[in-house]
């Protein structure tokens, strides 16, 4: 599917190896345009509440992204009962790495490199974005040896995303005074953040805007926000307050809302506004990576 008014490529499709922990190997699908390039890279974490998914989710969003220029590789990573946090962050630190090694055997430039994802995958690509140097997510040491490589993003795109931790946990079981749950959240949401992050004080460490808050010095990768009028699942306050806390530590971050309800702004590209998602999200990758 076309949502670009530029040049438009045939994909090749690929299941790639990226990491093994013992005898389990990590995948990553490659979605590559076929073309001389050289062509941005895009690092794709899928949702699902940092417990459940895999990099199969956004096979139809990250095919038409490649089909306008943009190399995506959309990932596996450990999740409970597997390992909790940070041990997914690891992982996609590492493959961040990987890409930049493999880049010139895609036609992809090793230097524009940015992470994307939806919901709890959204809150990894910009933990990731702002940590890239933290010795807990750079863990794993590259296989080849190629220690001169690092995780830094040249740009993040967050859709829907999951960006407190704590505060999406506290909403969903209804701790909260400022927003109040749809019935039903308490029992789906909270077992979830807790097979994942153990304690609340984990979910408060790794919140981005939280992060800001207390004054911690990151990075700061030039970001692209989309989200739905309304998302019960994620709430509003958070991610405006991380907007502004980002803002003013000097970051630049540009943040759409969509008309509607729901998560899914990706989940149907025959909807208009998959269609303008898809757009701006090519726009952005084409001006931050080139």
């Amino acid at each position: 599917m076309v949502v670009s008014k530029g040049t438009t490529y045939e994909v090749d499709v690929q299941d790639r190896d990226y990491l093994r922990h013992g005898d389990t190997p990590l995948m990553a699908r490659v979605f590559r345009p076929k073309g001389t390039g050289p062509f941005p890279i895009m690092v794709e974490l899928h949702g699902g509440a940092w417990v459940r998914g895999d990099r199969l989710m956004g096979n139809e969003a990250n095919e038409a992204l490649a089909r306008n220029g943009v190399i995506v590789v959309a990932l596996d990573f450990r999740v409970p009962p597997v390992a909790p946090y940070p041990a997914s962050i690891a992982d996609i630190h590492y493959a961040i790495r990987w890409c930049k090694t493999q880049a010139a055997s895609w036609n992809g430039r090793p230097e524009s490199i940015g992470a994307m994802g939806t919901s709890s995958g959204a809150h990894q690509a910009m933990l990731v974005g702002m940590r890239p140097n933290d010795p807990r997510y750079a863990a794993v040491p590259m296989s080849n040896g190629a220690t001169e490589v690092d995780a830094t993003l040249g740009c993040v795109i967050l859709v829907s995303p999951v960006i407190d931790p704590l505060g999406r946990y506290l909403y969903a079981k209804g701790l909260r005074d400022d927003v109040t749950p749809p019935a039903g959240m308490a029992e789906r949401i909270p077992p979830m953040h807790e097979a994942y992050w153990e304690t609340e004080e984990a979910m408060a460490e790794a919140a981005p805007n939280r992060m800001l808050m207390r004054g911690e010095r990151t990075a700061m990768p030039p970001t692209l926000c989309m989200a739905r009028t309304y998302e019960e699942a994620h709430p509003r306050p958070d991610l405006l307050q991380f907007i502004d806390e980002y803002r003013k530590a000097g970051g630049q971050i540009e943040f759409t809302i969509f008309e509607g309800e729901g998560e899914g702004l990706l989940r149907d590209l025959s909807t208009t506004v998959a269609q303008e998602a898809l757009e701006k999200m090519t726009g952005f990758i084409q001006e931050q990576l080139g």
